[in-house]
């Protein structure tokens, strides 16, 4: 898309379609996403494209179905959010002139091709496909749909999702305002109603995603932007703003570690309190990062002891991606459906799964509580960053609880220590807690750090587990640069199968 000349941002809903295709069980076009678009000149924008709660979902509904303690994250009834990512594409298009935009059928071109031709099945489709099928082989549609005779495909199985090119051709064809107020938003209503979902055709024809205002901070090494909530993006900025207060000088050692771990529990323990919808919410999330109360966390952080664990975690599977153009446009983008396959319910008449991000909704009462309209948590963060010598740095990872950790250990060896930008991806890295449905919520590194490392975290009371070299538990990051000078720079993560393209 770059070489025909669209921009970055037209780049980014080609490759949005595309990975909705080839990496269906990390997102697809029933889940969310979220953009951060940097412009030359112009402040930072998001689109918070989060789908929100049927309006029949209540835990009184929920309770009628014979649901009391938490949401099914499977099937029907984990089905409760509407998708907002196409509305995404949307609204991002609509920063693009009329005048140089370019034809959605050019834009959806790829995809449709790549559903209807078939695409080669991933291993790491293949594997958590069968990871996860006793969850997913019995949900509607699903079986039809991923299974190969009722068992995972292959890696390298030639998969064809014939009905979802045909749905992303009449998305090229009649707009993208068809998947919520046209046949598609109908189909996928009849759909969901027959199911048992709580989705009706009313809650698709009200959704419409958000421009935001990103939050941000300042620290040494420049801004930071990320993500309104009912992301944790506050999380992530938060990390960095009280590590920054540390006086770290050395990227790797014990400092460092230490310091963004135990600056992730401090950003994790309010999150986990306060952070929801932010209707509901106490106070806005920017007066989180007002220098008094980041100086007061930095404060409650020992040096030389770390504070005990756990907190409750949250999971998430999700893919991150980013953009950047001649004219300086700078994209970081993320996309998600939650859970692997997310509720695994697909319209096979559309070719469409949809999100269980839904079931992160809390039946009890609090800033995360079931309501009509209301807004999930979200653990997607897409992060942007502009250093002090006018590098625009787009980055991000998935991995649910993960996420924010990632991005504080790719920024800071990057933009705080000056590693270079592979090997700042490329490096060793931690998660603190659980994801995934991992069971323990220790401080895990994987096994290719210095055992004198190890052991000195373990020694100030860290409870360490080691994890494979390469661990997907670790993330799938990656980043893109624009320098000032035209330089560009792209890094991906060789535990993911993604790649870095700078041209």
């Amino acid at each position: 898309m770059l070489n025909a000349g669209g921009t970055a941002i037209e780049a980014m809903v080609a490759a949005a379609a595309s990975i909705a295709v080839t990496y269906p069980h990390m997102n697809g076009i029933g889940g969310d996403g979220f953009w951060l678009i940097h412009r030359p000149g112009m402040a930072p924008v998001g689109i918070s494209a989060c789908g929100r709660a049927a309006s029949l979902a209540t835990p009184g509904w929920y309770a009628a179905q014979g649901v009391t303690g938490a949401i099914p994250a499977r099937g029907a009834l984990a089905a409760l959010t509407v998708p907002g990512t196409i509305d995404g594409w949307a609204k991002a298009l609509a920063l693009v002139p009329d005048r140089r935009r370019m034809p959605l059928k050019d834009l959806l071109g790829a995809a449709i091709s790549q559903a209807r031709d078939g695409i080669a099945v991933t291993g790491n489709q293949s594997r958590t496909t069968l990871e996860k099928l006793d969850g997913l082989r019995d949900v509607p549609g699903f079986a039809e749909t991923y299974l190969v005779g009722g068992r995972p495909p292959a890696p390298g199985h030639r998969l064809r999702q014939s009905a979802l090119g045909d749905t992303l051709a009449r998305l090229a064809e009649t707009g993208l305002d068809d998947y919520y107020r046209g046949d598609i938003a109908q189909t996928h209503a009849a759909f969901l109603d027959a199911t048992g979902s709580p989705l009706r055709l009313e809650d698709f024809n009200a959704f419409s995603a958000e421009l935001v205002t990103p939050l941000t901070t300042q620290i040494g090494a420049g801004q930071l932007w990320n993500m309104t909530p009912p992301t944790q993006g506050i999380s992530s900025l938060m990390i960095l703003a009280i590590f920054d207060r540390l006086g770290v000088t050395k990227a790797d050692g014990l400092e460092h570690l230490h310091g963004l771990v135990e600056a992730t529990k401090q950003a994790f323990i309010q999150r986990n309190a306060e952070l929801g919808d932010p209707d509901f919410m106490e106070r806005p999330a920017q007066d989180w990062l007002h220098p008094d109360h980041i100086a007061n966390l930095a404060g409650r952080i020992d040096p030389a002891r770390a504070l005990p664990w756990p907190h409750p975690a949250k999971p998430g599977d999700t893919i991150w991606m980013g953009a950047a153009d001649s004219e300086g446009t700078v994209v970081s983008f993320i996309q998600s459906v939650f859970w692997e396959f997310g509720s695994g319910l697909t319209c096979t008449d559309t070719g469409v799964f949809f999100q269980n991000r839904g079931a992160g909704f809390s039946l009890d009462a609090g800033p995360n509580q079931l309501r009509p309209r209301a807004r999930p948590f979200h653990t997607l963060n897409p992060a942007l960053a502009a250093l002090n010598d006018g590098r625009i740095m787009a980055y991000g990872t998935m991995g649910g609880e993960g996420q924010p950790q990632t991005q504080a250990a790719v920024f800071t060896r990057y933009a705080v220590f000056g590693q270079d930008l592979q090997q700042a991806v490329s490096a060793p890295r931690w998660l603190l807690g659980k994801t995934w449905g991992d069971t323990t919520t220790t401080l895990k590194l994987e096994d290719r750090f210095d055992p004198s490392l190890v052991a000195g975290l373990r020694a100030v009371g860290h409870d360490i587990e080691m994890i494979a070299p390469w661990s997907d538990l670790a993330g799938h990051a990656g980043a893109v640069v624009q320098h000032c000078t035209g330089l560009m720079e792209a890094a991906s993560d060789p535990r993911a199968d993604g790649a870095a393209l700078a041209f």
